[in-house]
């Protein structure tokens, strides 16, 4: 496990605001900023504020962030870039009133899948994408509990790949998100346990 210095990653958009400390990070996002293409809503938002550094094949990169999100779409997690059409974004985001885990896949247009995160409020999550063969695989934990298998996704071996930790705000101005860490290791060996 390695340590990602914040000043290694380049803004894909630049936050309002970004502070850095022995603490780690807060990043305060410009209202209106998301990722997401066409799929259900019709519209390309491409202004999430993604800090990113190259991803390896047979690599994971992993986020930490504090969960105290209150207003729709507020959103933290991981992102990994391969193009303006090609992307993925795995976290958490409030929606219709409480905290969901999930992932947007976007090959040309965005998916979204969700899963509940009951007890997570507060507390801080983790969120790993590991990229092995023609794959990503996300998992997500709160604290120092059992990982959770969040998606299996495709990705191209070949694709030149920037990760890391990624906000946006689509919906209120003033969110503040406070990253705790930013780590690579080695690629999960396993799918499962």
């Amino acid at each position: 496990m390695k340590n990602t210095e914040w000043s290694a990653g380049r803004w894909s958009t630049e936050p309002e605001h970004v502070e850095v400390d022995d603490d780690g990070m807060r990043v305060t996002a410009v209202e209106g900023s998301d990722a997401w293409r066409i799929t259900s809503y019709g519209f390309i938002h491409d202004n999430a504020h993604a800090l990113l550094a190259p991803l390896k094949q047979t690599a994971a990169v992993e986020v930490s962030f504090e969960l105290n999100f209150s207003e729709q779409f507020d959103q933290a997690g991981v992102f990994l870039r391969v193009s303006d059409t090609e992307w993925i974004k795995a976290g958490v985001e409030w929606s219709d009133g409480e905290a969901h885990l999930g992932a947007v896949v976007t090959r040309g247009e965005s998916d979204w899948s969700l899963g509940s995160t009951s007890g997570w409020a507060g507390r801080t999550v983790t969120m790993r994408a590991s990229r092995s063969g023609d794959a990503i695989t996300i998992r997500a934990r709160v604290d120092e509990e059992s990982w959770r298998l969040v998606r299996v996704a495709p990705l191209r071996a070949e694709a030149t790949v920037t990760a890391g930790p990624y906000c946006c705000a689509p919906s209120r101005a003033g969110l503040v998100v406070h990253f705790t860490s930013w780590r690579t290791t080695d690629a999960d060996t396993n799918l499962h346990p």
